[in-house]
């Protein structure tokens, strides 16, 4: 039986494209992947950041809506996203944040050893967790190496329990208090899942999280876990074509909008390695809108 892989991708929602484009890359080091559109909203920015490839695990995701109001992480939502990063390194990020201006709420100067917890400059909770090394792993790089997990606040806690369990295939692995963690069995990194019970209220806007998304290898996989979404009854999307990945959306017991997204065809399907991110990519049915579209849309600058 198919059962989802970790993390695939994580889309959250900015104010202003060029400084979330700011932070992700300078701040963070990510690499912008691909400057595309929101398909159901072509209008608007889709931008992609993660390793040299963007690779399942590493794609953190953001539609920029400049004049959105301002969101409220909490119940109902993903509320902190969660980056892997090697062991003893950060106390070295850290500095850099404070550097670049970085509001950071706990991390090693006040005795928290395995994370760094900040927000980028729209408010989104996001935390840097030191892990372990892996086989081909360059340690002695601070660099971010893709996902460590998530933290989900739901509305319904022993329901979206059942679903991460029963429909996703994680299993638990520990709880304490309140907050009860998972992992995939299929993957070994972008893998954890931690789910609390938060007293705020969630509000969409800037600075949460619109959606999450699991990892499968390709479609007959998607189908597989699509069909296990129908029997369940869920509000879901059916299959959607993205043309970097084929997905499922729906929305779990909980409150949060949940993807399944294929590992295939990747971000390469349109533009070579060496020049991912650098233009504006359209898919075929937005072809023919391009010069309307290019005017309405903000120039970015980046490296």
């Amino acid at each position: 039986m198919t059962y989802a892989q970790g993390l695939h991708h994580v889309t959250a929602v900015a104010a202003d494209p060029q400084r979330n484009v700011d932070f992700y890359t300078r701040v963070l080091g990510l690499r912008l992947v691909k400057k595309t559109v929101n398909q159901d909203d072509p209008f608007t920015y889709h931008l992609y950041y993660g390793d040299a490839l963007g690779r399942p695990g590493t794609a953190m995701t953001f539609f920029p809506f400049p004049g959105v109001p301002a969101g409220q992480p909490g119940r109902g939502q993903p509320i902190e996203t969660q980056f892997s990063v090697p062991l003893n390194t950060l106390t070295e990020w850290e500095s850099r944040l404070r550097a670049a201006a970085v509001e950071i709420s706990a991390g090693p100067s006040n005795g928290q050893a395995d994370r760094l917890q900040f927000t980028d400059p729209d408010g989104l909770p996001l935390a840097l967790i030191a892990e372990a090394p892996e086989a081909g792993d360059l340690e002695s790089e601070p660099a971010i190496r893709g996902f460590a997990g998530l933290t989900l606040a739901s509305h319904r806690p022993d329901s979206t329990a059942r679903m991460l369990t029963e429909l996703l295939g994680y299993a638990p692995v520990t709880s304490s208090g309140a907050t009860l963690r998972f992992k995939s069995q299929g993957s070994v990194r972008a893998d954890h899942i931690e789910l609390i019970e938060s007293p705020m209220m969630g509000r969409p806007g800037y600075g949460t999280v619109h959606h999450i998304a699991f990892r499968v290898p390709n479609r007959s996989a998607l189908l597989e876990m699509l069909e296990r979404v129908q029997a369940a009854r869920l509000p879901c999307s059916g299959e959607v074509d993205r043309f970097y990945f084929r997905s499922v959306y729906f929305r779990e017991p909980g409150g949060m909008l949940f993807e399944i997204a294929t590992d295939d065809p990747g971000f390469t399907v349109d533009e070579p390695v060496e020049s991912l991110g650098q233009t504006l990519k359209l898919t075929a049915e937005h072809e023919p809108m391009r010069a309307a579209i290019e005017t309405s849309l903000p120039a970015l600058e980046y490296f």
